[in-house]
């Protein structure tokens, strides 16, 4: 198993290099670690870039085209691994996130029915203590069942968490790969449900990174609540997000 672990970042020069050295970091080094300039009109690309000049796994390629999609069909069509991770451009991720990951993959792999696809959680570094009460409560009570109703029972989506991700290439492949269509919301729903649709996606609660709230503290936890909510059940059952615009927080 080979891995690339990818980065989509648009102005994120201020959180991306916390994000590669965590990456850097790992107790099983990733195969590769592919950075998207995503159309930044920051210093987002030489920050890229000054870090590949001393990291010989990092590689940056830029893509002109805003938009996460967008970025995240590009990486997928640049990588070289059998397996490709994404996190966001906020997150850092703990010591042993990838090697906790590959470990997800090699025992679904002895299974009848090996993953295509394994997600994990977030913690938030930046947050008040109700907001991670309430994830925490979440991701404990409401995610895992909600995913065994739609995915095991109901075969018609999974929970996918959109910075916290990986996927076999081929299946990815066999899928299309990303629905450049969506502009953000629903996005991570759409790709579960598509691979769901071929294989099984694994919630694992070790595979956890910290991320950023920064959405919530500029829109409010209710709003944000409530555009996710909306979100996922109109990709499930509608196929398609009920939300076309979106709140740039990095703009």
């Amino acid at each position: 198993m080979t891995i690339t672990v990818i980065v989509c970042a648009y102005n994120e020069a201020r959180h991306l290099p916390v994000c590669i050295f965590s990456l850097l970091a790992q107790s099983r080094p990733a195969d590769e670690i592919l950075i998207i300039n995503n159309a930044s009109t920051d210093g987002t690309g030489d920050v890229a870039r000054e870090i590949a000049r001393y990291a010989p796994s990092v590689r940056v390629v830029d893509e002109p085209a805003k938009g996460l999609v967008v970025a995240r069909e590009t990486a997928r069509r640049n990588a070289r691994g059998s397996v490709l991770a994404y996190v966001d451009a906020d997150c850092r991720v703990p010591l042993r996130w990838l090697e906790r990951v590959e470990a997800q993959f090699e025992t679904s792999s002895r299974s009848s029915s090996p993953a295509v696809a394994i997600t994990g959680p977030y913690k938030f570094y930046d947050w008040d203590a109700s907001g991670r009460a309430i994830i925490g409560l979440y991701d404990v009570f409401v995610a895992p069942v909600t995913h065994v109703a739609v995915h095991h029972v109901l075969g018609i989506g999974a929970i996918l968490y959109g910075g916290n991700f990986a996927a076999r290439a081929v299946a990815l492949e066999r899928i299309g790969g990303f629905d450049k269509t969506i502009e953000f919301h629903g996005e991570d729903t759409n790709l579960g449900r598509r691979l769901a649709a071929i294989g099984r996606v694994r919630m694992c609660p070790d595979t956890w990174v910290w991320t950023s709230a920064r959405r919530y503290v500029a829109m409010g936890k209710r709003k944000v609540f409530s555009l996710y909510l909306r979100n996922f059940w109109s990709e499930i059952l509608r196929h398609r997000p009920a939300d076309r615009e979106h709140l740039d927080v990095r703009a």
